[in-house]
């Protein structure tokens, strides 16, 4: 039997990145992203991620890089240098590129008055090339959304809205510091429905303070009622040392690894059963939604904002922390608004770091997507795309060894496969093929 503390007593990535994000180094710099700007090719399609690193409340289980601001003005000044950084970046490419999909993250992107979410989406239109079919999706967070609001976002052309639920319960939203009435939610669908935008993802969280199977099963009923296109079901990663503010969650409140996993697989068979398809470690779909024809096809991809259908070659982040992901590797942003503010009013495309790919990073790469996209991978297929033997992963076929006497995971031949019931621990299995996971004291998250 399978001892699910020790099975999960590992921290590892979330692996929206490979290498992730921990390894990157400064010897990547706006110089280096402006040559490879200039080498991409003049017709590659693009996705554009857009980052607004504020909230009006601090929420303590966020992992985001965000600030509280209790008035417009610094977000009002911020969009200037966002603007900014897009001609920078649109200059650096010389032509606009056509562009299949569009994301506004943060923090809150909803904290934007309606009129500064039409002079943003005009920027990106002016500089881009977005095309009548791309998607457009944003984070919601429902309290205090306006019409105005929502409208603004529908002329835009927003297509999809991920809404920010975590959990039901006041004791939960009271130890995380996020008070969120059901109502709050619903009328955030509603009004998003109304307004045209009827593709709609809602984002939980298991391990929270305070949760425990019985409320967390509340929360869930809660979100099938509303009925969904998309369920994002995240595991809490608790990391104080790296978000100080989550140190305001004392440890003692949180579930343990068994229950945590078994939250997870809660949410799995309560989602199927009521129709949803599993996409990966932790998304659900409606069987006809995009995001699981994908999935059944083999072409479901994923990045920085989770599992996704969108495979355009390039991905430029804007804003203060966003990471872009390019052929030739990866870039991001200065975290701090201050700096990424000088670099840019300097005229200097903002980047503080990044990683250039090798061949080995990409075949790895490879290995560790399909993996958390498909719960199996064929390392053959994979080693002769890149021209190379299989034989060269024979050490991290070795590495599987304990998870495989577990039961966890097949190996046959040169095939990895993740046993369903054990998709929890698909991160563990990626880890035995990450060749960086120990060269960095990194800070992860447990492994469920």
């Amino acid at each position: 039997m399978v001892k699910i503390a020790e099975l999960f007593a590992s921290n590892v990535p979330r692996y929206t990145s490979y290498p992730t994000a921990p390894h990157f180094h400064a010897g990547i710099n706006g110089n280096v992203y402006r040559d490879w700007l200039a080498e991409l090719p003049p017709d590659m399609p693009l996705s554009l991620y857009f980052h607004i690193p504020f909230c009006d409340t601090l929420c303590w289980f966020c992992g985001c890089h965000t600030t509280v601001v209790n008035n417009y003005t610094p977000v009002r000044e911020y969009l200037t240098v966002l603007f900014e950084e897009i001609r920078l970046a649109a200059a650096a490419l010389g032509r606009r590129h056509p562009v299949r999909h569009i994301h506004w993250g943060g923090g809150s992107p909803t904290i934007l008055e309606p009129a500064d979410i039409e002079r943003l989406n005009g920027t990106i239109r002016d500089h881009f090339n977005v095309l009548g079919e791309a998607e457009f999706a944003i984070e919601i967070d429902p309290r205090g959304l306006s019409s105005a609001t929502v409208k603004a976002l529908a002329n835009a052309g927003v297509t999809r809205a991920s809404i920010g639920l975590q959990d039901c319960n006041i004791a939960v939203q009271q130890a995380i510091n996020r008070i969120q009435t059901d109502e709050e939610t619903l009328t955030a669908l509603d009004m998003l429905k109304s307004a045209g935008i009827a593709s709609l993802n809602l984002d939980l969280v298991y391990g929270l303070p305070r949760q425990n199977l019985e409320s967390w099963e509340a929360t869930m009923d809660f979100a099938l009622w509303l009925n969904p296109d998309r369920l994002a079901i995240f595991g809490y990663a608790h990391v104080p040392k790296f978000k100080k503010h989550q140190a305001l969650i004392p440890q003692n409140l949180l579930p343990d690894v068994e229950d945590r996993f078994h939250m997870a697989e809660f949410a799995w068979r309560l989602a199927c059963d009521h129709g949803y398809v599993a996409i990966g470690l932790d998304h659900f779909a409606k069987r006809h939604d995009t995001l699981a024809e994908a999935a059944k096809a083999g072409r479901l991809a994923r990045n920085f904002q989770g599992y996704t259908t969108d495979n355009a070659p390039a991905l430029f982040g804007f804003g203060a922390s966003a990471i872009g992901s390019l052929p030739q590797g990866y870039v991001q942003n200065a975290p701090a608004v201050p700096i990424y503010r000088a670099m840019v009013e300097a005229g200097r495309l903002p980047i503080m770091r990044g990683i250039a790919l090798t061949d080995q990073d990409r075949m790895h790469r490879s290995v560790i997507e399909r993996l958390m996209c498909d719960l199996k991978v064929d390392l053959k297929k994979i080693a002769r795309q890149f021209g190379r033997d299989p034989e060269v992963f024979s050490e991290s076929l070795e590495a599987l060894t304990p998870l495989v006497r577990k039961g966890v995971v097949e190996t046959a031949g040169q095939s990895v496969v993740v046993d369903p019931q054990w998709r929890s621990a698909v991160r563990l299995v990626a880890a035995a093929f990450d060749e960086y996971l120990l060269r960095q004291n990194a800070v992860h998250s447990v492994a469920v």
